[in-house]
């Protein structure tokens, strides 16, 4: 049995650093925002405020969960959890978007009730906090830029939430507008309706991504059929069968397989080139290859090349 399992370099150790500080920095500045478009939202009677300030909420709790989970991912694997915590990231993930659903469900039907009865908007006050709002997110969703928004699950989900934030905040500018030169109170139901749409949208994808992690599923941008090919193109490899791959977390992927060669002197040989390939084309290092004799059977557990 062959078994690889490359350790952090540099490069990885540093994207992680930048990943937390930018959680970081992004949490307080969300958080601090929020309360005062709560705040806002209650004085200049806006829904279109509070349900941005709801998914505020939702960003922050995010961003808090995220950073947690790189903390907790960050301990040593033991005997009872051989992956350590890095599932932890995931679960927080879809905690999120599951409260992503619940405050749209909210919005929704406290936004029907207006549309119903319009109230009165105090429209001044909620056209500079929601101004205020969208050059908020705009600062975090810079922030968040510097960390890895392609791979890691959770930098990509709160910057999408960021990017949700900063349509909202131009729906309740647009709305503050609309009620103030033309006295339309209907304007901020419809901008809250707007903004629980984008909410939905962020929940249905984190939750997606993160549901497909729980469930073993191949990770994302990786073909198991090319991967497959690959490895039957290696010298001396006649078949390849039991092929799994997994993420553990967003930035850590895993595979398992049984590699059937006609000659066991070159064992070695095909394992390293396998091993080295998954490295390198397709960054998976955690890797678990079992070399089997062309005769052997996995199934009834006859003797394998190690």
């Amino acid at each position: 049995m062959g078994h690889s399992h490359a350790h952090h370099d540099h490069g990885h150790s540093h994207t992680h650093n930048v990943n937390k500080k930018t959680l970081k920095i992004s949490f307080f500045i969300i958080s601090t925002y929020m309360i005062i478009e709560v705040i806002g939202g209650v004085l200049t009677n806006s829904l279109a405020l509070l349900s941005d300030a709801g998914h505020m909420l939702s960003d922050a709790a995010a961003l808090g969960l995220s950073f947690l989970a790189m903390k907790f991912g960050e301990k040593q694997p033991t005997l009872e959890k051989t992956f350590g915590y890095r599932r932890f990231e995931i679960l927080a993930a879809l905690l999120n978007g599951v409260t992503l659903v619940i405050i749209s469900i909210y919005i929704f039907w406290e936004a029907y009730n207006r549309l119903l009865a319009p109230p009165h908007v105090i429209s001044k006050g909620m056209l500079i906090i929601s101004s205020i709002g969208l050059l908020v997110n705009i600062i975090v969703a810079f922030i968040l830029l510097k960390g890895d928004t392609s791979d890691n699950l959770n930098i990509r989900s709160a910057f999408l939430h960021v990017l949700g934030d900063l349509l909202g905040s131009v729906g309740a500018i647009i709305a503050a507008l609309l009620i103030m030169f033309f006295g339309w109170n209907l304007a901020d139901p419809i901008a809250s309706v707007v903004v629980a749409i984008l909410i939905i949208i962020s929940a249905w994808r984190v939750t997606r991504d993160s549901l497909h992690i729980l469930m073993e599923g191949s990770p994302p941008g990786v073909d198991v059929g090319d991967i497959k090919e690959q490895l039957l193109s290696i010298s001396h490899v006649i078949d390849v069968h039991d092929l799994h791959v997994w993420a553990i977390s967003s930035d850590f992927l895993s595979l398992s397989c049984h590699i059937k060669i006609g000659d066991c002197d070159n064992y070695e040989r095909v394992l390293n080139e396998a091993t080295k390939l998954l490295k390198d084309k397709y960054h998976i290092n955690h890797t678990t290859i079992q070399i089997d004799h062309l005769n052997s059977d996995c199934s009834t557990s006859e003797v394998h090349c190690n």
